[in-house]
């Protein structure tokens, strides 16, 4: 069986404010589209990457229980300091200051989507 990861769906409550969010950690959009029962889509994707995450707004409700089983989604970046300083100004912070978890590891740090999904930054290099 040949098989490609190609992408990963949440629900969120509210597409411009979820758009915004994932445009600051530099995803784009790439395609939307309604459903028939009213539902929309929006794929994001970083550039050059295709569409991998796709929001998924369904109209009358409020709020999802994010749930004990996810965990997070895991994006890297170049400068982890300049990236924060640059997510500080959109009002996006850490959950805590970034760290490494061995030593010689990457940095990293959580910050969380205005649907509560927890989104690990990872400094390459």
């Amino acid at each position: 069986m040949s098989s490609e990861l190609i992408h990963t769906c949440y629900r969120i409550v509210e597409i411009d404010r979820s758009v915004a969010f994932y445009g600051a950690l530099g995803f784009e959009e790439v395609h939307r589209m309604s459903l028939p029962d009213g539902a929309t889509n929006v794929f994001m994707g970083l550039p050059g990457d295709g569409a991998r995450l796709e929001l998924t707004y369904n109209p009358g409700v409020e709020s999802y229980d994010v749930g004990s089983g996810y965990g997070h989604i895991a994006v890297t970046t170049g400068d982890l300091d300049s990236a924060l300083a640059d997510l500080a100004e959109q009002g996006i912070t850490p959950e805590k200051p970034p760290y490494t978890v061995s030593d010689g590891g990457s940095r990293i740090c959580f910050v969380r989507d205005p649907d509560d999904y927890r989104i690990e930054l990872i400094e390459r290099g």
